[in-house]
């Protein structure tokens, strides 16, 4: 059994492989995780990092992704960790500046400005880190291929090298990547299938908020969310993101509803705002921010239909307020509710969230962890709730808040604006 065997259709000569054994004694790891210690960060990994993973973070350029990275790297400094910190695009002087600008400056912290990959594993392998960062993948060369930095040969090269040395080495590595808005083929979009986990910066560099969504994850649950203040100081995590985006809600204006959304096991409550106006131009706009546009048409289509409401010669505009996706369809209730709200000019009562799934035919279908979405709600002292009757009838537990359920739009109307 322990001989080695050619391969079918292959040489005569004996392969040497690997003998398989049984998972269950495969080796366990004694600490699983590291924790960063930074909370919001940790939530999208799953716990924390995993040894020998290979981490992706993405984003536009400018977003925030190696101030995240300074600020992981000094977190895990502090607990007493050795890390290594490898750039290719800054210098040791500039890096450092700007380190101490973040306050992420410690002795555990170890820098190199190497953009030799065959090097970059060598140091790694000497030092054996709790964890090596490379900022960025596309700065990287293999000394094999002649092709320039941040070509699509050099940067696939690059990350296999490392994916193998993580693995083979116990040593997690975070790579950052830079995703332009055409997606060029160099950028982190081919490199997903590669690496363990995924997370991708959202959000404007004009805005202050940034949202780290997890969009690939081996070890834990994937769409979870992390949500950042960038400060003078640096990132800074959001500890309630919910009364975050709630913060600058106009009351007692048309167009505007809360939904509660999940995003990964976390529930959020955000702003659905809808603005519909007679259109001057031949064909009317459907322009949607935060939302799929295609879902934005398709349920103007259902209100045309099943609710008799005239959408067709208006201009539509629909925006998610904050600066975050939702890409649920428990977002269809509130997408209808803030529509219907504008073109009837009917506020929507202050203190009533709507949630729930809406059908081609009109009917409202039930969600997924509706007692989260609950919940979460009543503890930022919302009263009302319109949602699906199928969620009604599986509600467990008593509430404080009035809920409403709702099998079909026109039922929601009455229910919303009786």
């Amino acid at each position: 059994m322990d001989e080695l065997r050619p391969i079918a259709g292959g040489s005569h000569g004996a392969v040497d492989y690997e003998k398989p054994h049984p998972l269950t004694a495969a080796p366990e790891q004694e600490n699983e995780r590291a924790v960063t210690g930074i909370e919001e960060l940790d939530r999208t990994l799953g716990g924390g990092i995993v040894a020998g993973s290979v981490i992706l973070i993405g984003g536009d350029p400018g977003i925030g992704k190696s101030t995240l990275l300074l600020h992981m790297l000094s977190s895990l400094a502090r607990q007493g960790m050795t890390v290594l910190y490898v750039s290719g695009e800054e210098s040791a002087h500039q890096i450092k500046m700007r380190a101490r600008r973040l306050s992420a400056l410690h002795e555990n912290q170890f820098l190199a400005t190497e953009p030799a990959v065959e090097k970059i594993i060598a140091m790694a392998k000497e030092m054996k880190p709790a964890l090596l960062a490379v900022d960025s993948i596309q700065t990287l060369t293999c000394q094999e291929h002649a092709s320039a930095p941040g070509s699509v040969t050099q940067v696939r090269e690059s990350a296999a090298r490392l994916v193998d040395m993580a693995k083979r080495d116990n040593i997690p590595v975070v790579l950052v990547g830079h995703v332009t808005k055409e997606g060029t083929l160099a950028g982190p979009r081919i490199l997903e299938h590669m690496v363990d986990t995924v997370l991708y910066f959202e959000g404007e560099r004009s805005h202050a908020y940034r949202v780290l969504r997890t969009v690939k994850n081996r070890f834990g649950s994937t769409n979870e969310i992390g949500v950042f203040e960038m400060k003078e100081e640096g990132l800074v995590q959001v500890v309630n993101p919910s009364e975050m985006f709630l913060a600058e809600r106009p009351l007692d204006v048309s167009g505007s509803v809360v939904l509660p959304s999940m995003e990964g096991t976390r529930p959020i409550l955000v702003e659905v705002q809808a603005l519909v106006s007679p259109t001057n131009l031949g064909t009317a706009r459907r322009t949607a921010i935060g939302a799929d546009p295609q879902r934005l048409a398709l349920l103007c289509a259902v209100l045309e239909k099943k609710a008799g409401m005239d959408l067709y010669g208006h201009d539509i505009f629909l925006n998610i307020a904050g600066g975050i996706r939702i890409d649920e369809p428990a977002l269809d209730l509130g997408v209808i509710c803030a529509l219907a709200s504008s073109i009837l000019d009917k506020p929507v009562a202050a203190d009533t969230v709507v949630c729930g799934e809406v059908g081609l035919a009109g009917e409202v279908r039930a969600v997924g962890n509706m007692e989260l979405r609950l919940k979460e709600a009543q503890r930022l002292g919302f009263s009302g709730f319109i949602m699906p009757k199928t969620n009604v009838k599986r509600l467990r537990g008593k509430t404080s808040m009035e809920i409403s359920g709702v099998a079909t739009i026109q039922e929601f109307l009455e229910v919303l604006f009786q």
